[in-house]
């Protein structure tokens, strides 16, 4: 097209793998892969048929791990040192911090390593990765500090150490004007997939294993009258009152260092929840693909109205560089010692 067209330019296509838990575009960006990019288009598989709005948190993932010492737990409990209790205390810790930190950020956990099955012994190492969100990179990593001193307070209480490390690491996402209204327009001239009956009885059935709740939050979510639809068949509209988001993505990165905008394409029935197994069952649907190709019809456009239109693409990096500069730039969370992650059982 765009030789035929006599355009320059150049259209990139970026590989992310891991783009949940594993941040994979934080590192990539961080090693400089977008450095000569003039603008970055992506989706994110969702319920809607929307611009994504730049809601999301900064996002650290961190393990804490404690080591004590072993010991028989009924003949010797003086001896040991238990890197389990380490890990309960500090949960209890970050539990209190709860009600001491911002409304909009989040502190959740998963237990990697308790230290073994058998209770009559006392666990001399224990596991425990944190997953800490804040609503912009400066909270977040204030946040993460808090929660270092409580696992550092576990481990003096127990006499067990303590090393922290960091796993992964994204920033909030940066909004820009000019990309969203041009993907607004396009998205809305397009609309969304068609389905046909065997998709939506599909859908159907899907939402037969949901509560109501689920269903009411998504539409909650996105700020537009509920309807009975169980596909999306509407665009949602750009300033649509939406619920803060308290997700986050690697996409935030990206945003930092190029003009960036993102769709949400109805992949799943209305009402499913991310990170669930209705969304697996859904996945390789003929909606979902759908869904897919129909979103890279309206990337492909707004990508085409970019590189037709100098003013808007002059438009989207004055945007881009004023909210940039406003706050205060951009720095990587992800420390220059930490490696991609080669393994990751962890969402977004």
């Amino acid at each position: 097209w765009l030789a035929e067209n006599k355009l320059p330019g150049r259209v990139r296509y970026y590989g992310c793998p891991a783009e949940e838990g594993g941040a994979a575009k934080a590192f990539m960006v961080r090693a400089g892969a977008f450095k000569d990019a003039d603008i970055a288009i992506s989706w994110h598989p969702s319920s809607f048929w929307e611009v994504t709005p730049p809601l999301s948190l900064a996002n650290t993932r961190a393990d804490f791990i404690f080591t004590g010492r072993a010991s028989h737990a009924a003949a010797s409990p003086e001896l040991g040192r238990s890197a389990l209790d380490a890990v309960e205390l500090m949960s209890v810790g970050v539990n209190y911090m709860r009600e001491h930190m911002p409304s909009d950020a989040r502190v959740h956990y998963a237990l990697l390593d308790t230290g073994g099955i058998a209770p009559n012994v006392v666990q001399a190492h224990a596991r425990v990765r944190y997953s800490i969100r804040a609503r912009d990179l400066p909270g977040m990593l204030e946040l993460v500090g808090r929660v270092k001193k409580i696992a550092e307070g576990a481990a003096l209480m127990t006499e067990t150490t303590m090393e922290m490390k960091i796993v992964s690491a994204v920033s909030n996402v940066v909004g820009n004007g000019p990309l969203e209204q041009t993907l607004q327009g396009i998205m809305e001239e397009l609309g969304p997939p068609h389905f046909d009956d065997a998709d939506k009885e599909f859908a159907r059935q899907i939402r037969a294993t949901l509560s109501q709740k689920d269903i009411d939050a998504v539409w909650r979510a996105i700020g537009v009258p509920k309807t009975d639809a169980e596909l999306a068949d509407f665009t949602v509209p750009l300033d649509s009152p939406r619920n803060p988001a308290i997700g986050s993505t690697d996409v935030g990165d990206v945003s930092w260092v190029v003009p960036t905008v993102q769709a949400h394409a109805p992949t799943v029935a209305i009402g499913t929840p991310f990170h669930t197994w209705q969304v697996v069952a859904q996945g390789k649907m003929p909606a979902a693909h759908k869904a897919m190709v129909q979103v890279a019809k309206a990337m492909a456009a707004t990508g085409a109205a970019v590189l037709t239109d100098p003013q808007l693409m002059a438009a989207a990096k004055a945007d881009f560089q004023k909210r940039v500069a406003a706050d205060g730039g951009y720095t990587s969370p992800v420390p220059a010692e930490v490696k991609p992650p080669l393994t990751m059982s962890t969402g977004g």
